[in-house]
């Protein structure tokens, strides 16, 4: 009887382990060997990726189906691989989930609500030189959350957009067998998931924000101290445990200009600093080995980190990180999200700093831009030695400047103030908007 007794419970000890075992990786893949080609050209007629839509030369997009997105679990890696090709200059690539409404067969990317789910730079690649390819890994959880999500599939079919800006010119002369021709890259792209039940499954908030839009130079001009952005959005119901996933990049490859210089990323909340950055700060020599054309930024011997660290905002053959902001619990109403960079310096007017920003947390699920709103804002001139002045889409009420320490200085009404009486040095001016919303940014009085 005992010995029945022990081989039941060793059975049902058996039968519970091989029960709870996770299940094996599912690797969900969606394009392999795409290519891409010449942004600048006409659009190419040339046989295209599995199940793909070209969007332009450097741009596929390709719906996912009901199979692949049941298949997701709590955890999710994309794998890329970029192949050399035309191209052999540094290039910025982009993912892109685009959420289509429901049974669309084709849309517009720019009037799509899209959430950037990846960034990265290509390398110095010779098609002629090992390694001709290189991969990157990204690591985005959050995402299984929004593929399992039923309320959103309901209403949308989830796309996956696929993008590398390439141009073919140098490569045309420099790199053997390149002459004439036009390819610049080609792309795989697959998604490897499993149901780790230790990351428990969330009712989805979403409000896509941003997605690859300047914070800089949509007022034409690329002076210093402009380049700031705000998006102004409502929530209906309180978001759980939200989050912003933040993307931005620096370019501009004039010397002294952003692509070179580290400076300091401010995020503000409803006018409360939330969260600060400068983007860097690792050694690119691991990425060395894919840069095999020659090049400007490598150089021909290695460098220390201290080396690399003191200049360098990314590296050729990495991705961009994606930068989580914890905010806590989200309470219902009108919000505004504020980036800046008050110390960017635009050499010769060449720069861009492409931003995705798009919020998620737990509450019933939502998916929002109807109520978002964009605020674009000039302060100029900055620096300046008399009159600090700002233009705005939204109407301006008036301000205060005060000194670095928070001691209030002045108060004006309008969009403009007179320093002249002012000591040399660093203040912060706070604008109010007519309906009450302000922000706050760093002027120089010189």
């Amino acid at each position: 009887m005992k010995q029945k007794l022990l081989s039941l419970i060793l059975f049902c000890l058996f039968i519970s382990a091989y029960c709870t075992k996770p299940l094996p990786p599912v690797t969900v893949s969606l394009y392999q060997d795409a290519v891409f080609y010449d942004m600048y050209a006409a659009t190419v007629n040339q046989p295209l990726p599995t199940d793909a839509v070209r969007l332009s030369n450097s741009t596929y997009t390709r719906k996912m189906t009901d199979a692949q997105l049941d298949s997701f679990g709590n955890q999710v890696t994309m794998n890329i691989t970029i192949g050399a090709l035309c191209d052999n200059y540094d290039r910025l690539a982009h993912v892109t989930l685009a959420f289509v409404p429901k049974g669309a067969t084709s849309y517009d990317t720019n009037m799509v609500k899209k959430l950037e789910i990846g960034r990265f730079v290509t390398p110095f690649m010779n098609k002629n030189i090992s390694p001709t390819s290189v991969p990157y890994t990204f690591q985005i959880d959050n995402l299984g959350a929004i593929f399992k999500d039923a309320n959103l599939r309901s209403q949308y079919d989830y796309w996956i957009e696929f993008s590398v800006f390439g141009v073919p010119y140098a490569a045309q002369t420099q790199v053997a067998g390149c002459a004439a021709r036009i390819d610049t890259f080609k792309g795989s792209l697959s998604f490897v998931t499993d149901n780790n039940t230790a990351i428990p499954a969330v009712n989805n908030a979403l409000v896509t924000m941003a997605a690859i839009k300047s914070f800089n130079n949509y007022n034409a001009t690329d002076e210093p101290g402009t380049t700031l952005r705000m998006l102004n959005f409502t929530t209906t119901n309180t978001i759980n445990n939200a989050n912003f996933y933040l993307i931005t990049s620096n370019h501009g490859a004039n010397s002294g200009g952003e692509e070179y210089v580290r400076r300091q990323h401010y995020v503000y909340l409803n006018d409360q600093q939330i969260f600060t950055y400068k983007p860097g700060g690792i050694s690119c020599e691991p990425f060395r080995q894919y840069n095999t054309q020659g090049n400007g930024i490598y150089g021909s011997s290695a460098q220390s980190t201290a080396w690399w660290t003191s200049w360098n905002n990314w590296c050729p053959g990495n991705s961009i990180p994606i930068r989580k902001i914890n905010l806590g619990n989200l309470e219902p109403g009108f919000h505004t999200f504020m980036i800046t960079v008050p110390d960017a310096q635009f050499v010769g007017q060449q720069g861009d700093f492409p931003l995705s920003v798009y919020l998620q947390g737990e509450a019933t699920s939502i998916l929002g831009t109807k109520e978002m709103s964009v605020t674009d804002i000039k302060i100029y001139p900055n620096p300046t030695s008399d009159f600090v002045k700002v233009a705005s889409t939204k109407k301006i009420r008036g301000g205060e400047i005060y000194s670095m320490e928070g001691r209030l200085i002045k108060t004006f009404i309008g969009a403009e103030s007179d320093i002249r009486e002012l000591p040399t040095g660093n203040y912060v001016l706070k604008i109010t908007f007519d309906d009450g919303l302000s922000f706050k940014h760093k002027i120089v009085k010189k």
